[in-house]
């Protein structure tokens, strides 16, 4: 912290305690608890305070439009996208109830817009066009272990015919050879063709390697005596001759053992005029939890994920073509836990920080490091502290994105564990050996941060809880800002309301920060009470929004090529100190792989100012940024939309 920071903090408490003395000896508690909330609203709603500290407001939609919000996406219209799908709520799931909302900040308004799929736990980013691109989600939820009435799990089927595929349909039966036992198939798989395989310096043949295809099945009657407890062969019902000799199944034990969400392949586009979602083609593999990320090609990647039998994706990677709308393997495997941190740099490979939401192997892909997608080399990355307090951190690109340093912000331990880190990480990834070290700590332990890039270079973290899904009453209702030029915390306003689990942030075009959701597993420090998904909005307007002016900013072209400059008009155009191209968020689970903020060069020239886009295409992706000017005190303008073909 600061020394003005921390002369600010002493001087809250002075007051504070003041105030506390004094009303301590009047009235006793009732009288003690009134009087200090009301001398705090007084306080912090006092112009010098939110000078210093910025002030928080809640936004509370009507009843008809509340929704458990577990997306949230800047459009390019200035609106926000807030996606719910069945909200993590088994009776909308049932019910086939999916929501979405179309919020105006500005205006005030809210509309519902129809959604195709369950997209609670989808995947998105922005595209070049100024759609989302949005895919995965979810095809069946969670069942605990005491919910579980039929035994189940993952059937391999094999194909050792090397001229064509087998097709079966949903409802396909498999009887075990040992143990007799009958599993019917969920869903229609279509089971590649055998491999065939030759020597070829020889070209003598070496025989096939059989097509397979995964498939969750389910015993046909409910109990404990359905399930099975080792590995069997499972010949096929109503296949005959050489199909029946060629495919077969072939599972592990069948249980009644927890089962996992499953994923479903589903992408959409959502368009921010039409306001409507755009079927496109489905992914190859189905995805629950999984992060999209731009390529330096244009192209976007999809990684991870719970599959459509609940288990993580193999490490099959998949591309998304913007033009052809289609979805392609990556030629090679590599496996990430979900929601993994992927960002791209300027050299046009992918920086994993290391940074997930949780599914997956403790010991399968959580390293940090620099993936060359094209090769599939990943060279790990050294110096991470807390490096088995990863799951739940959040990671930021820190402004501007040409010094291409990140910040790692705290974390947990994996699954449901109640361990978390104070730990910041920075990391310089132009610097010869790249290696992570520690950065300020926060105050407490906290998994579920939000990270918001300001248009004044500071970034906003706020939220998270202690324990996990805010567990013991553990929500942290505190707020810094982070000072990359100083690497320090600065002190903020406190936010109102708890954030932990399904919640994030955004930055809006007037410079405030939104922040939305969260899902606590219990109401009470007892851990007795289940907890209510928080449906209100909450805004953060910043200190620098409480000064006396802000510089204007208007005209000028809507779109600039790469290394090509537009001209824009400010009656405060001499005092400008800085300019910044922010791309919008698209945010998730204290995911957000989209946000990064970009310096401009700029000269003024009467109330003119004329920007320069830098000319790498890694660094300035194709599609719509706000365009921010921020004078001589900081204070940054309201956006101009700025479209980069």
């Amino acid at each position: 912290m600061n020394d003005q920071a921390g002369r600010r903090r002493a001087r809250r408490l002075a007051i504070g305690t003041v105030v506390v003395l004094a009303l301590a000896g009047m009235n006793g508690p009732w009288l003690y608890r009134f009087g200090t909330e009301k001398y705090h609203q007084y306080q912090i709603n006092k112009p010098e305070y939110k000078a210093e500290n910025g002030k928080w407001e809640v936004v509370e939609f009507p009843e008809e439009y509340r929704q458990n919000t577990i997306h949230a996406a800047l459009l390019r219209t200035g609106k926000v996208l807030l996606v719910a799908g069945s909200g993590n709520n088994q009776d909308n799931f049932d019910a086939k109830k999916f929501d979405t909302r179309i919020w105006d900040p500005v205006k005030g308004t809210i509309k519902k817009v129809p959604t195709p799929s369950d997209l609670f736990c989808t995947g998105h980013t922005q595209l070049a066009n100024g759609n989302l691109l949005i895919a995965g989600g979810t095809k069946r939820y969670e069942k605990l272990k005491g919910d579980v009435t039929k035994a189940g799990g993952l059937m391999i089927v094999h194909n050792e015919n090397p001229d064509k595929p087998i097709t079966l349909p949903a409802g396909t039966k498999f009887t075990g050879k040992e143990n007799g036992m009958t599993f019917v198939s969920k869903d229609s798989i279509i089971v590649p063709r055998a491999k065939k395989n030759f020597d070829k310096a020889t070209g003598k043949f070496l025989g096939n390697t059989p097509g397979i295809y995964r498939v969750y099945v389910e015993a046909q009657k409910s109990g404990e005596k359905y399930a099975t407890g080792t590995q069997d062969n499972y010949r096929i019902q109503g296949l005959s001759g050489t199909d029946a000799r060629n495919t077969y199944g072939i599972a592990q034990k069948l249980a009644l053992d927890k089962k996992d969400f499953q994923g479903i392949r589903d992408a959409y586009e959502f368009d921010p005029v039409a306001e409507r979602y755009i079927k496109v083609d489905p992914m190859n593999e189905a995805r629950w939890y999984p992060t999209l990320t731009t390529l330096s090609d244009g192209k976007i990647l999809s990684v991870s994920g719970l599959d459509d039998i609940g288990q993580l994706v193999p490490g099959k990677n998949e591309v998304f073509d913007p033009k052809t709308k289609k979805w392609t393997y990556l030629d090679k495997v590599r496996q990430f836990p979900t929601y993994p941190a992927l960002f791209l740099m300027q050299n046009g490979k992918v920086f994993y920080s290391g940074s997930n939401a949780g599914y997956g192997p403790d010991n399968v892909g959580r390293d940090p490091g620099i993936w060359d997608v094209d090769s599939n080399k990943f060279t790990k990355l050294p110096g991470l502290s807390d490096p088995k307090l990863m799951e739940t951190s959040g990671t930021v690109l820190l402004p501007p994105a040409q010094d291409e340093k990140f910040m790692v912000v705290g974390g947990g331990g994996v699954g449901e564990s109640a361990q978390s880190s104070n730990k910041t990480r920075i990391i310089d990834l132009k610097a010869d050996n790249p290696k992570f070290v520690d950065g300020p700590t926060l105050e407490k332990g906290t998994r579920y941060p939000s990270s918001s890039i300001l248009p004044d270079d500071t970034v906003l973290v706020s939220g998270g809880s202690e324990d996990y899904r805010g567990r013991g009453d553990s929500n942290i209702l505190q707020a810094r800002l982070y000072h990359p030029d100083t690497n320090t915390f600065e002190e903020v306003a406190d936010p109102l309301v708890g954030r932990n689990y399904h919640s994030g942030s955004l930055l809006l075009p007037d410079g405030r920060v939104m922040f939305f959701g969260s899902d606590s597993l219990y109401s009470d420090k007892a851990n007795t009470k289940p907890g209510k998904f928080e449906q209100r909005i909450e805004i953060y307007t910043p200190p620098y929004l409480y000064r006396d002016s802000r510089p204007s900013l208007s005209g000028g072209p809507q779109t600039i090529e790469r290394g090509d400059s537009g001209t824009f008009t400010s009656q405060h155009a001499s005092t400008i100190k800085k300019v910044r191209l922010i791309r919008p968020s698209a945010s998730t689970h204290v995911t957000d792989v989209d946000q990064r903020s970009i310096a401009l060069d700029y000269k003024v020239s009467g109330d003119k100012i004329t920007v320069t886009v830098p000319k790498n295409k890694n660094l300035v992706q194709s599609g719509w940024y706000m365009l921010f000017v921020d004078d001589d005190q900081g204070t940054p303008s309201k956006a101009q939309w700025v479209k980069v073909p």
